[in-house]
């Protein structure tokens, strides 16, 4: 089959490589009909997250089931199924409390308890390095699925892969960051990076009842698609955080905003100081965007952080943290936990997820897609690929 394989640092080409397996008997192999490129890919192919040897790339797919194993019970060959990204085994104690990236048997390499750097990491993510599981993703023509009488939901045949295809990651994700800031209505929301995911959080906020949804970026063009898409009101980052925080903190009364959503993680846009800081504490990338939900936050207010962040920092702003009381959550969303009603709110027209799709490509396309997402090139957001061109 073809498929999109990362061979390091900016290197990701269209390979043919062996079709997949069954391995175990709760496996099926999906036929992929649409697949899409994340943000988190790209520190990936940026060498932010190493990856050591060749690896399929991609955690945003769905397609047709071509294959099942026989302890499969819940889907058949034919069926058009929507896969969340996280790889979880659906009995163990973390599944069982609604929180599938944790999964104790998805990642028996590299799983425990301590979630150090190179070593106790979460349960496995599709084609998400070998300290998450090693497992090929969907970029590609064909892909196996581990555990699938947990994971895959059925597509109603009304709907299109455009429709659902979000529900993979960036919509469970974005409405994460809400969900966690336990809204009751009315509260201002503030999100940090208004790309996919920042996005979804934007449109779940709304869904779940904010009555101010303000957007941070550092590209007018995204924010242009943030306003178009989502209603939003936007701040452009240009000289600093210090204006920008200024500005949340007019715009609610000089309190801050009642939650703040970090949807950048270590890899935002830096200058000269923040690389050589980090260089200096042996950091990878920055907390800065971090750092600035804190303060843009008001005093009891929650700060959700969905971007990504693989190592330690230093000067982490505990004091801020205490003296403020933020409530801080972050990682891995649950998409498990919430696909069913996510699925639903689409069903009922209630959301509308493709018009963030910039650019449809085919997989064939994929060095060029991987280049003008991570460079912000060509007024791209979001780029949905055809396996079969």
């Amino acid at each position: 089959m073809k498929a999109a394989v990362v061979h390091g640092p900016h290197k990701i080409t269209y390979d043919t490589v062996d079709d997949p397996a069954i391995q175990e008997q709760d496996d099926i192999i999906l036929k992929v009909t649409s697949t899409a490129i994340c943000g988190s890919d790209l520190h990936i192919y940026s060498g932010g997250l190493p990856q050591p040897r060749p690896m399929v790339m991609g955690h945003e797919f769905m397609g047709i089931v071509e294959e099942t194993g026989k302890n499969v019970k819940n889907l058949k060959r034919g069926d058009r199924v929507v896969v969340p990204f996280p790889i979880a085994c659906g009995h163990c104690f973390f599944c069982e409390h609604d929180l599938p990236g944790h999964c104790e048997h998805s990642n028996p390499e590299n799983y425990g308890p301590e979630g150090g750097l190179l070593t106790e990491k979460g349960g496995a993510l599709f084609g998400y390095t070998d300290l998450y599981g090693g497992y090929d993703g969907g970029q590609a023509q064909y892909v196996r699925v581990p555990y699938a009488n947990f994971g895959p939901r059925v597509v109603p045949e009304n709907l299109t892969d455009e429709q659902v295809l979000f529900l993979t990651d960036i919509f469970p994700t974005g409405y994460t960051g809400v969900d966690w800031g336990e809204l009751k209505g009315g509260e201002t929301v503030a999100i940090f990076g208004s790309g996919p995911v920042g996005l979804m959080a934007s449109k779940s906020a709304w869904l779940r009842g904010a009555g101010k949804v303000i957007m941070v970026d550092t590209v007018q063009y995204r924010l242009n698609k943030a306003k178009q898409t989502t209603d939003c009101e936007t701040i452009l980052w240009e000289d600093g955080a210090k204006d920008v925080i200024e500005q949340i903190r007019s715009m609610t009364e000089g309190r801050g905003a009642d939650l703040c959503i970090d949807a950048v993680g270590f890899e935002p846009e830096r200058n000269i100081v923040d690389k050589v800081k980090a260089t200096i504490n042996f950091e990878k990338g920055s907390v800065k965007v971090l750092e600035a939900c804190m303060s843009a936050v008001r005093r009891g207010g929650t700060v959700s952080v969905l971007g990504v962040y693989p190592t330690p920092y230093d000067n982490f702003a505990i004091g801020q943290f205490f003296d403020k009381g933020i409530i801080l959550k972050g990682g891995q969303a649950p998409a498990h936990k919430y696909i069913d009603k996510l699925l639903d709110y689409v069903k009922q027209d209630k959301v509308k997820l493709d018009d963030i799709i910039t650019h449809r490509l085919g997989l064939s396309q994929i060095e060029h897609a991987y280049e003008i997402f991570h460079k912000k090139e060509d007024g791209c957001v979001k780029v949905v690929l055809d396996p079969w061109k």
